[in-house]
């Protein structure tokens, strides 16, 4: 017989989770501490109300409700157009160069997700997309940020969010591929934290295997809470860095620590900045920015109709046009305050199969054809935006910065991303005088150049040769 600590027995009684009280009396002394240890870490209340709120929710009602009241965003920096718009963000270049140059940026990127959708198993980081070189996800981002350093003469700690699911394969890559150049400890590894997956008719927590709770990421919104727990936020004030360049793995054309968009974020004294990219339809499935009951939120597209999504303003213009691209930059005093009050971000809810087995270990099979058989919890680093006194919107170039690889085919897919990669890298070329075929594949690493700019400048100098130039 297991021994179970009495106080675990009294709160499993309390949110009548029965089926854990009856699988912790049949499972053997190591299965026991095994589980008794990972229900330590669960808030079993917070999972109760938040079933309970998933069974009881008026949630149509509420979607039309914001997407109602919601306005255009008003605090945003539009794409430059007049010369005062151009000094205006070579002005804010020069602020974020210069937070640069002092130590005080790092750079987060989030890469708890593998390549399931992209026939890929392995963490997405890893996923090839280099359109001659095959260079990683991984790889193009180790090159952005090494060569930001060089230009900078400045450390720029670079944190990975990892997963269960890739944390131990992530760390081994880096591992074989030397970091890329980069001082291993400058780069640093956090895990994001699991939340349990509950019955969707009764609200039990399910277990995966006798012994072990189902458990699944909880979503890019933990990454508060993880960068606290692995020490990162205290490390980082003790290094003088004050604001934090977010951005996901899967878009291997954002501008890492884009210096006009840190530079913003810094003069407008913003704690949560946004990078959006205008909308190519209404119907486009990206979330977006608004203004709503005065703060700055986040609506997803399944939110919206398809008139909804069409709505516009006396203008003509649309109201939802400011398409999330999840590049953001936080002041890290805000997301430690946030820590501090305990104020974690909400759960949202996902109806899914879950493969579990009952209280006597035998398996219960999700059913591929049938209605979801389980409620999977995680929370949204968007979701700190109406939590911020200051917010900003800037809008970036989208064909230059917004290239994601998520689809196996179609939109978004590692062709039409690496197709992006050539193009940007032939309107480099040219702008540099440098001859280009009409059917060639062009690619250039990050150590060449940052920008069509620096690739001139490189080209004068002599640091670049078009004869090193990569072609397929």
């Amino acid at each position: 017989m297991s021994t179970v600590p009495a106080e675990l027995l009294q709160t499993l009684s309390l949110h009548q989770q029965t089926r854990l009280l009856a699988s912790l009396q049949l499972l053997s002394p190591a299965d026991c501490s095994r589980l008794t240890a990972q229900l330590a870490d669960v808030d079993f209340e917070l999972l109760r109300s938040t079933w309970q709120s998933a069974v009881q929710a008026s949630t149509p009602t509420e979607t039309v409700d914001r997407a109602e009241q919601a306005e255009a965003p008003s605090r945003v920096v539009r794409q430059p157009t007049s010369d005062a718009d151009h000094q205006a963000w070579a002005a804010a270049r020069v602020i974020g160069q210069q937070a640069l140059s002092s130590g005080t940026v790092a750079v987060i990127t989030v890469a708890g997700g593998q390549g399931t959708r992209l026939g890929f198993e392995h963490p997405k980081g890893m996923f090839p997309i280099g359109p001659v070189s095959q260079r990683t996800l991984f790889q193009i981002f180790a090159e952005q940020i090494l060569a930001r350093r060089r230009r900078h003469a400045a450390d720029l700690p670079w944190c990975i969010m990892t997963s269960d699911a890739t944390h131990a394969e992530t760390i081994a890559f880096f591992q074989q591929q030397n970091y890329f150049g980069l001082a291993s400890d400058s780069v640093h590894f956090f895990q994001q934290g699991s939340l349990p997956a509950m019955d969707a008719a009764t609200g039990h927590v399910l277990l995966a295997a006798p012994g072990q709770l189902a458990l699944s990421p909880d979503g890019h919104g933990g990454l508060v809470t993880a960068l606290a727990k692995a020490g990162l936020l205290t490390l980082l004030r003790s290094r003088g860095v004050q604001h934090l360049y977010y951005h996901q793995v899967d878009n291997p054309t954002a501008i890492v620590a884009d210096p006009a968009l840190l530079g913003f974020h810094i003069q407008q004294q913003s704690q949560a900045t946004t990078c959006v990219v205008c909308k190519t339809s209404p119907t486009e499935r990206m979330g977006v920015l608004v203004d709503l009951r005065g703060r700055t939120e986040i609506i997803e597209y399944s939110e919206l109709t398809a008139e909804q999504a069409a709505r516009s303003n006396p203008a003509g213009q649309w109201i939802f046009w400011a398409g999330n691209t999840a590049i953001h930059v936080f002041d890290r005093q805000f997301l430690e305050s946030l820590c501090e009050t305990g104020n974690q971000l909400p759960l949202h809810i996902a109806r899914k199969q879950v493969s579990c087995v009952d209280e006597h270990g035998r398996p219960v099979p999700a059913d591929p054809g049938g209605q979801p058989n389980a409620i999977k919890l995680e929370r949204f680093i968007f979701d700190a935006l109406p939590l911020a006194d200051r917010t900003l919107i800037v809008e970036g170039n989208r064909p230059r910065e917004f290239n994601p690889v998520k689809n196996k085919s179609g939109s978004d897919s590692a062709d039409t991303c690496r197709a992006a990669l050539t193009r940007i890298a032939t309107e480099w070329l040219q702008a540099a005088g440098v001859p280009v075929g009409p059917h060639e594949t062009y690619e250039l690493s990050p150590l060449q150049a940052l920008d069509a700019e620096e690739l001139i400048q490189n080209l004068r100098s002599g640091a670049f040769s078009p004869e090193h130039l990569l072609r397929g």
